[in-house]
């Protein structure tokens, strides 16, 4: 069994890569939920969301996020009526948030609200929120403090960030589910995923760094140079008073890493790594680095 950890959208096409190779129930993910958020009265949870269009064929591989061919009839009339949905939701995806918000209304776990609706789907893989409290990752501005999604989405990464904060009303634990599936899987798999907003929010549930530490773990750069490979992950890098590159990304790893993976055309020395071509354009390419990761382990044995 792989286990990966998952969040934003590059993680998601190594896992597009992933399936070229093992059935989707050999395939379990723990998922970030720090940029979740209740939205026009229901539950958002992007990068759950992506990853459950994904298994059940539903995904626009073009965006990386949302339903493919969905339609936005009902955004367009809250926005036409003066709702500030800053985020362009469709009618398709609104069904599941309304699902999923219903169940979580009537005292289901995040955790037991995704498998039901994985279930519903006809998805095979586990896919584990990685806590079941709440978490929320804040982006602090000189106008005050915004949730992510309103910082990437609504002004698209264009304010200035003081700090990243990282909210929860209680200390977050992994749960059981995630657990059990890092200490039983072959290897542990860190995508190429901003590791300020997509990884650290796992890697801070207590439970998460000790079960890696007993299990083999490959991470895969999301920078080439200075620059990562989409999203706003160099601006919050330095927010967090870290350079935006590999080196950093793998010292935050570091700790439990076994393996660290850097694209070839990557100019920044990090000792002992793997290079390879981790531009994921298409499914041949995505399922060719996964192959070339599913390879070290017999290595290393």
């Amino acid at each position: 069994m792989i286990t990966f950890l998952s969040g934003g959208t590059g993680t998601p096409k190594l896992v597009r890569g992933a399936r070229e190779h093992l059935p989707d129930e050999n395939i379990s993910v723990v998922v970030n939920t720090a940029e979740d958020l209740w939205i026009s009265g229901n539950h958002l949870s992007p990068d759950i969301d992506t990853l459950m269009y994904l298994f059940s064929g539903q995904l626009d591989t073009g965006t990386w996020w949302g339903i493919s061919g969905d339609s936005f009839l009902t955004h367009q009339e809250l926005v036409r009526l003066g709702v500030d949905e800053y985020i362009g939701i469709g009618d398709q995806d609104r069904a599941v948030h309304i699902a999923r918000g219903e169940l979580l209304r009537k005292g289901y776990s995040l955790t037991r609200a995704t498998k039901e609706l994985c279930s519903r789907m006809g998805i095979r893989a586990a896919i584990l929120p990685m806590t079941d409290e709440t978490v929320t990752t804040l982006i602090r501005t000189p106008d005050g403090v915004i949730h992510y999604q309103e910082y990437w989405v609504k002004h698209r990464g264009n304010l200035p960030i003081e700090e990243v904060i990282r909210y929860s009303p209680t200390r977050p634990s992994a749960t059981a589910e995630v657990l059990s599936a890092i200490h039983e899987a072959d290897r542990v798999v860190i995508g190429p995923s901003n590791p300020v907003t997509s990884i650290l929010p796992i890697l801070e549930c207590d439970g998460i760094i000790p079960a890696l530490m007993d299990t083999f773990v490959i991470a895969v750069s999301p920078f080439i140079g200075e620059s990562p490979v989409s999203g706003p992950a160099a601006e919050l890098m330095k927010a967090r008073g870290l350079t935006p590159d590999s080196r950093s990304t793998w010292l935050l790893y570091k700790e439990f890493c076994d393996i660290f993976v850097q694209d070839i055309r990557d100019p920044v020395a990090v000792p002992g790594s793997l290079r390879y071509d981790t531009l994921m354009t298409d499914t041949r390419k995505s399922a060719a680095l996964a192959a070339m990761l599913f390879d070290q382990r017999s290595r290393v044995d």
